[in-house]
Parts: C-alpha cells; sequence; structure tokens
C-alpha cells in the first residue's frame, strides 16, 4: 500500500515520545525514499507520455503524487519529532547526553545535537551584564538556595564554587548549593532528598 512505510516512522516515533528515544530507524527512512523513487519516476513516464498524446494517465499520476506527499510529510515529522526529543534532552541531561542515549541517535543527529548545545551556551554567554546567565540552572523555581542530595554512583572529586573539593562517593550525603549540583542530578549521579515532615 502507498505511504504505508512512511506512516509507520510516524507511529514508531509516536510510541517513542511517551517513553525514552528509540533507535534511528534508517532502514525504515530508505525504503520511503526508494518508495518516493520509484513514485517519482514512474510518474516523469506517465507526465511524458501524456504531454505525448496519451489519455486517461492524469488520475494515476494525481495519485502518486498525493501519495509522494504524504511520503515526505510522514518522513518531516519523524525527523522533526527526533529533534525537537534531542533538543529537549540538553535541558534535561546537559552539555552531555547519557551513553545509551547517545547509542540510539544517528551521526548527523549527534552533529545537531553540538550545534545546539554550541548556539545554547553562545547564547547564555551573551545574555546578562555578568558573563552570562546559565538559563538550564533552575528548571523549576528553587524553594531554598541549598539541598541535600545522596550520591547515587561513585563520581570522585567535585569542586564546589568556593574551592572546596567534595567526594562524592555511593550513599553520601551533602549539603550544596542548588545552582552546583542540578546537572549532576538531572545526570543521575546525584539525587535529591526531600525531607518529609
Amino acid at each position: 500500500m502507498l505511504a504505508e512505510k512512511a506512516l509507520e516512522l510516524v507511529r514508531q516515533q509516536h510510541r517513542c515520545i511517551e517513553g525514552a528515544l528509540g533507535p534511528f530507524n534508517e532502514d525504515g527512512i530508505r525504503q520511503v525514499l526508494e518508495e518516493m523513487r520509484a513514485l517519482f519516476e514512474q510518474n516523469q513516464r506517465d507526465t511524458s507520455a501524456t504531454v505525448a498524446g496519451e489519455a486517461g494517465l492524469f488520475s494515476s499520476i494525481q495519485l502518486r503524487h498525493t501519495a509522494l506527499e504524504r511520503n515526505k510529510r510522514c518522513v518531516l515529522a519523524y525527523l522533526n519529532s527526533r529533534l525537537e526529543h534531542i533538543g529537549q534532552m540538553r535541558w534535561e541531561f546537559g552539555s552531555v547526553l547519557p551513553a545509551d542515549v547517545k547509542y540510539n541517535l544517528c551521526e548527523e543527529e549527534v552533529q545537531w545535537f553540538n550545534n545546539y548545545n554550541r548556539m545554547l551556551a553562545n547564547y547564555m554567554r551573551a545574555i546578562g551584564d555578568t558573563g552570562g546567565l546559565d538559563l538550564t540552572q533552575d528548571m523549576k523555581p528553587p524553594k531554598s538556595l541549598y539541598i541535600e542530595v545522596r550520591c547515587k554512583v561513585d563520581h570522585g572529586e567535585f569542586e564546589t564554587q568556593d574551592g572546596d573539593i567534595i567526594v562524592l562517593k555511593k550513599n553520601s550525603q551533602h549539603f550544596l548549593l542548588r545552582s552546583e549540583c542540578e546537572h549532576l542530578i538531572r545526570q543521575g549521579i546525584l539525587e535529591h532528598i526531600v525531607n518529609r515532615m
């Protein structure tokens, strides 16, 4: 059936939006592009035949053209959705993607992430009077400047803004500035301990 493979790409991406980003479907994209090439070539032949005087081919040309347009929209929707998801990951994980997430990206998506990361960093350096403003720092308004955190993994030494060195070992607890540890929390190295009263 025409444009079925392209629709499957969109369905696959829709399933991934609700969970983690799945691997890039290079084979599916290739199949859709091959179908588009075949439809285009057939339309070229039929258009030439119609110009030469053959009648009755206009409906099939129009049907194939509509299938081409649908394939194009589906591929673009798939690619755009993935890029939006990758851009959102920059805000969630910081400037370094976890290895399992990076494994699911194609080379062009990794390049796009690096370019997006660079542009965001340049923009954040350009705003503010004191050499920049980290927009990714407080994703939610903070209730206090300091928070209590627990290490989920052995991370090693961590230098605070005032020059103190803290060793982040698994299950150790620390009282740190929120701005210093929010990226580590998003990366899964630290977890915020919420005191329930």
